[in-house]
C-alpha cells in the first residue's frame, strides 16, 4: 500500500514520515538548507502482518502542487494534515481537491503540532475540518491528533495504518482481472555499477528481471525498449514487483538522457500513447463558474503535466459540481489507459479546477460528438472490462479490434472467457451478432441485385462484394462473414468469386456434350476470344443452343463473356490478368490500353474491350482514360508462363 501524505507547507508531512518510519524525506541540500519538501519523498515502514508501507511525502508550498500531483496521483491511502495551531490553509483547500477529483476516498484528517496550540483549538480544527470534507470521498474520514515532538498519537496513527495496510491487501486479492505492466516515472538517475535506474510507483501489472519494457511516450513518437536489469520494491531487492509498490527498475539498453519524469514504463503490448483522450470529467464544486469548451488547462496523468484543451462532448458547459463527457486534446502525446485518473488545473496552474477518469485513450478527432461515439463512450462506462467489450460489440458498427482494445485497457491480451459467445471473431477482431446479422443480409441483397444485373457473370469477387456492402469492415471479418454463410449453405464460394447457390446451375447432359466439344476451340482461340456463332459452326451445332451453353458455362465461372457472345476460358483470362497486372505494376498501378495491346499483341478495340471487362468483374476500375488495378483484388492470382 501507499501512503501519501496532503497539506499546506509547514504543516509537519515530512516531520510525521519522520516520527512513524525513521527516515527523513528531505533528501536534497536546498530542503535541508530552507527546511521545506521542494521534490517527493519517499519512506517504507514494515508493519506486523508483514507487509511493507511506501510513504509519498509531497511538498506543500502553492508552487509545487504539480509536483505534489505527480505524488497524489498513484496514492492508495491519504494523510491530509493540518496545524493545530494554523487551521485550514489555502493548501489544505487545494490538496484536498485534488484528492478528491483523483477519486481518493480512503484516507485519515491528522492533526498535528498539537503541543503549540492553545487549549482547546485541536478540537475547534478538528470540528473545522469535518465541515471540510463533509462533500468530499475523505467525509467520515479518522481523525488523529499528533505532535511530532512529544509523540503523542504517533502510535495511534501508526496502529490506523496497519490495519489499512491489511485491509487494503485483503481487498487487492480479490481483483482478479489482469493487467498489463505499467510504472509512472517520477525519478531517473544513473548508478555506478548498475546504469539508468528510474523510480515510481506500479499502476497495474508485475514486472521481473528480465522482462522487456518499453519507454513512452518516446521521442519523435517512437517507442524506447530496455531489459530489466535488477528490481527494488518498497526499498528492498526482488526479482518481481506488483502493482501498488514504490519500484526502481534498473534498465539495460536505456541511457538517462532519454528519460524524463512523467514518461511510462509499460509492457509492449499495452504500450499506448496518445495526444487525444475522451474521458469522464468532473468539475470542482468550489469553481466559480462552469467549464467550457476551448478551456486551456494543465492536465496532470500519472506523473506527468502537460497543457491541453477540453472539449465537452454531451454537454455545453460543465457546472460546477457536474459530470460530462470531454476530450482532452493534448499539446504532446502521454500515456493512458482506460480507467487512469486524470486532475486538471487552470492554464496558468493556479487553481485545481476538474478530475476525471480515462475512458478511451484512441479519442477521435472526427465526430467526437456523433451519437455513434457517445454510444461507444457509454460502453467504455461499464465497471467491468467483459461488460465494457460487451456492450462496445452491440453498438461498435464494424467490430472491434481486440488488440487495441486491450492495450486500450491496459491489458495483456483479450481473453476469450471474456467475449460474448454469439460473437463473430477471426483473428483478433470481433463483430457483435446483430452487425453479423445485418452485413449478412447486406451481402445476401448485394449478390441477388447482382445476379439480376448480371446473369451471365458467375458472381462478384468477394473483394467486390465486401465493397458493395461492407467497404469499412476489416477484411478478416469479411472472410470469416464469407465463411459463415458459406457454411449454412446461403453462398457458394468459388475460388475467389461468391454467389447464390440458385445461380450455379447444373448443366443438361446436352449443355455438357456441346462445353466438351467447344473446349479445344476456346483455348485455340487464345488472346483473341471466340465467338458463339464460330464456336457453333465448328462444331456444328444450333447456334442458340450453343450460345445457350456458353451463357451457363460463364454462370458457372468455367468461362468468361468479354462482350456479348465473346468467351474466353479461366486460363487464358488468367494470362492476360497477369500481363495486366504486368503493365500495371511498370506504372504506378495504372494499365494503359495502349501499353496492354503491345503487351498482348491485340488489336485496340480488342485490348479495350478485355480492360473494360476487368473493370466489371474488379480487377480494375476506370479512372479517367485509365485502368487501376484493385489492390485487394484476388481474381486471377498466381504465377502464370504468359
Amino acid at each position: 500500500m501507499i501512503i501519501g501524505t496532503a497539506g499546506h507547507i509547514d504543516h509537519g508531512k515530512t516531520t510525521l514520515v519522520h516520527a512513524l518510519t525513521g527516515v527523513d524525506t528531505d533528501r536534497l541540500p536546498e530542503e535541508k538548507k530552507r527546511g521545506i519538501s521542494i521534490e517527493l519523498g519517499y519512506a517504507y515502514l514494515d508493519t506486523p502482518h508483514g507487509q511493507r508501507i511506501g510513504f509519498i511525502d509531497v511538498p506543500g508550498h502553492e508552487r509545487l502542487v504539480h509536483t505534489m500531483v505527480a505524488g497524489a496521483s498513484v496514492i492508495d491511502y491519504a494523510l491530509l494534515l493540518v496545524a493545530a495551531d494554523d487551521g485550514p490553509m489555502p493548501q489544505t483547500h487545494e490538496h484536498l481537491a485534488v484528492l478528491s477529483l483523483l477519486g481518493i476516498g480512503r484516507g485519515a484528517i491528522v492533526i498535528t503540532k498539537t503541543d503549540r496550540a492553545t487549549e482547546g483549538r485541536a478540537a475547534e480544527v478538528e470540528a473545522e475540518m469535518v465541515a471540510l470534507v463533509a462533500d468530499t470521498p475523505l467525509a467520515g474520514a479518522p481523525i488523529v491528533t499528533v505532535s511530532a515532538h512529544t509523540g503523542e498519537g504517533i502510535d495511534r496513527l501508526r496502529t490506523l495504518l496497519f490495519d489499512a495496510a491489511n485491509a487494503h491487501d485483503t481487498s487487492a486479492a480479490g481483483r482478479v482481472e489482469p493487467q498489463a505492466f505499467r510504472l509512472a516515472i517520477d525519478r531517473a538517475f544513473t548508478l555506478q555499477g548498475t546504469g539508468t535506474v528510474v523510480t515510481g510507483t506500479i499502476h497495474a501489472g508485475l514486472v521481473s528481471v528480465g522482462d522487456e519494457l518499453a519507454l513512452l511516450p518516446g521521442a519523435s513518437g517512437q517507442l524506447l525498449y530496455a531489459r530489466v536489469r535488477s528490481l527494488h520494491a518498497q526499498n528492498q531487492a526482488v526479482t518481481t514487483a506488483y502493482a501498488g509498490q514504490r519500484c526502481a527498475v534498473a534498465l539495460v539498453g536505456l541511457a538517462r538522457d532519454a528519460i524524463t519524469r512523467g514518461q511510462w514504463l509499460a509492457a509492449p503490448a499495452a504500450a499506448v500513447a496518445s495526444d487525444r483522450i475522451d474521458l469522464r470529467l468532473t468539475l470542482w464544486p468550489g469553481e466559480a463558474r462552469a467549464l467550457r469548451s476551448g478551456a486551456h488547462v494543465q492536465a496532470h496523468i500519472g506523473a506527468a503535466h502537460i497543457n491541453a484543451t477540453v472539449a465537452l462532448l454531451d454537454a455545453d458547459l460543465l457546472p460546477p459540481g457536474g459530470t460530462a463527457l470531454a476530450q482532452l486534446v493534448l499539446h504532446a502525446p502521454v500515456g493512458a489507459w482506460h480507467g487512469e485518473r486524470v486532475l486538471l488545473r487552470d492554464a496558468a496552474a493556479s487553481r485545481t479546477l476538474a478530475g476525471g477518469t480515462v475512458l478511451d485513450p484512441y479519442a477521435p478527432t472526427r465526430y467526437r460528438r456523433t451519437p455513434q461515439r457517445l454510444a461507444e463512450l457509454a460502453a467504455l462506462k461499464q465497471p467491468s472490462t467483459t461488460q465494457r467489450l460487451a456492450v462496445l460489440l452491440t453498438v461498435a458498427p464494424h467490430g472491434v479490434d481486440l488488440v487495441r482494445f486491450a492495450a486500450a485497457q491496459g491489458l495483456p491480451a483479450v481473453h476469450e472467457e471474456i467475449l460474448p459467445i454469439a460473437v463473430l471473431r477471426q483473428a483478433d477482431q470481433a463483430l457483435g451478432a446483430t452487425q453479423t446479422e445485418a452485413f449478412q443480409q447486406a451481402a445476401l441483397q448485394a449478390l441477388h441485385a447482382f445476379h439480376e444485373r448480371q446473369p451471365d457473370e458467375l458472381g462478384p469477387d468477394s473483394a467486390r462484394l465486401r465493397r458493395l456492402t461492407a467497404p469499412r469492415l476489416p477484411l478478416p471479418l469479411w472472410q470469416a462473414l464469407l465463411d459463415q454463410l458459406a457454411s449454412q449453405g446461403q453462398v457458394v464460394l468459388h475460388g475467389a468469386v461468391v454467389h447464390l447457390p440458385s445461380h450455379g446451375a447444373q448443366l443438361s447432359v446436352t449443355e455438357t456434350r456441346i462445353a466438351q466439344k467447344v473446349a479445344t476451340a476456346l483455348t485455340a482461340a487464345r488472346f483473341e476470344g471466340a465467338w458463339a456463332r464460330d464456336l457453333a459452326r465448328d462444331a456444328q451445332e444450333p447456334e442458340p443452343l450453343v450460345r445457350t451453353t456458353l451463357a451457363r458455362l460463364a454462370r458457372r465461372g468455367e468461362l468468361h463473356q468479354v462482350v456479348k457472345d465473346l468467351f474466353y476460358p479461366p486460363e487464358t483470362m488468367r494470362k492476360l490478368a497477369a500481363l495486366a497486372r504486368q503493365v500495371g505494376r511498370a506504372h504506378d498501378d495504372v494499365v494503359l490500353a495502349a501499353d496492354f495491346r503491345d503487351a498482348t499483341h491485340l488489336g485496340r478495340k480488342r485490348a479495350i474491350q478485355i480492360l473494360e471487362h476487368f473493370d466489371r468483374i474488379g480487377l480494375t476500375r476506370r479512372v479517367g482514360d485509365t485502368h487501376k488495378l484493385r489492390g485487394d483484388c484476388t481474381l486471377f492470382e498466381g504465377t502464370i508462363d504468359c
